[in-house]
């Protein structure tokens, strides 16, 4: 892979290495300002979020996730320089029995089609382990804005059902950015609900995004839709999620991301190995049962970045 398929950002910038399978993971933020005020203790809040925990649905994974910066941070301020961290993988096991299984809906046969991967061990790069630097970058991102008081929250608006016991679910996340001001992002190709878009789909598992009233705003006419204004240039309504014609309109910004169930059943199926040969497979405990709750520190540490680019842009 090349380093631009690990960076994510134009001027706020992360670009993040490591795998499920290796002792650590890390990054290098980019451009952040000098003299934000580094909360670790925020930060590592932030992690503990995202880390598995005791929940019915989460990963029976152990991992204490605690971030060690190694460079562009001085008497917690930023120095402008790039800022380098580490986070060490505590609880490495490689699933011997199901090594050179195609995992259905997982990276395993994209990864064997697109990199000639020959077993699963080589796909850890596609684990949702990756994202634990995403949301040590979208913490510091959050403490950027702090300046500014734009804050970001995400919440689990709904999840599926289960058929049977080892069966997964997915679950719909709506997000709201609030205090952003009026004027980030470009009307063209940089609109700023399409980098918003970008970054929500990037995450693992994520297969639906939508803003202000999204697919429903498909199913209403304009005369019910539109958003007018007063003469004081506030809006009556908030259909368009604050953001029109690419730019934000400095309304609260709502979007949500739909998520399909996590891949790794506790059921027997039916599937093929990396030669193609008919195998089954049944996923073991170290796997979630649904993306939430853990998800919603990635999708707000996402949301994080893509305004500190933007505020960073104008």
């Amino acid at each position: 892979m090349t380093q631009q398929n690990d960076t994510f950002g134009i001027i706020f910038r992360l670009t993040d290495e490591g795998d499920t399978h290796g002792q650590y993971m890390s990054g290098v933020i980019e451009n952040c300002p000098a003299g934000v005020t580094i909360d670790e203790g925020f930060i590592q809040a932030e992690l503990a979020r995202r880390a598995p925990s005791r929940d019915a649905n989460s990963t029976k994974r152990n991992e204490p996730d605690v971030v060690e910066f190694t460079s562009g941070i001085v008497k917690k301020l930023t120095t402008g320089e790039p800022i380098r961290f580490k986070i060490q993988n505590r609880d490495v096991q490689v699933d011997e029995p199901q090594k050179y299984v195609i995992k259905p809906s997982h990276a395993s046969f994209v990864y064997r089609q697109k990199y000639g991967a020959k077993s699963n061990e080589e796909c850890g790069r596609a684990s949702a382990r990756q994202t634990v630097c995403r949301v040590v970058a979208g913490a510091i991102a959050k403490l950027y804005l702090r300046q500014f008081g734009i804050t970001i929250t995400a919440e689990v608006l709904s999840t599926g059902k289960p058929s049977c016991e080892g069966d997964t679910f997915g679950a719909k996340v709506g997000c709201r950015i609030y205090n952003l001001p009026a004027g980030l992002g470009e009307p063209v190709y940089n609109k700023f609900h399409a980098r918003l878009a970008f970054a929500m789909m990037s995450i693992n598992a994520a297969k639906g995004f939508e803003i202000g009233e999204g697919f429903a705003a498909a199913e209403t006419c304009g005369s019910e839709y539109n958003d007018t204004q007063n003469p004081d240039f506030s809006f009556n309504s908030n259909h368009d999620g604050g953001v029109q014609a690419g730019i934000t309109n400095g309304q609260e910004v709502y979007f949500k991301v739909a998520f399909k169930p996590i891949p790794s059943l506790q059921i027997v199926q039916k599937t093929i190995d990396f030669e193609g040969n008919p195998v089954t497979y049944k996923a073991n405990e170290r796997n979630d049962k649904c993306v939430a709750p853990r998800v919603l520190p990635v999708v707000e540490a996402m949301a994080a970045m893509v305004v500190a680019d933007f505020m960073l842009m104008r």
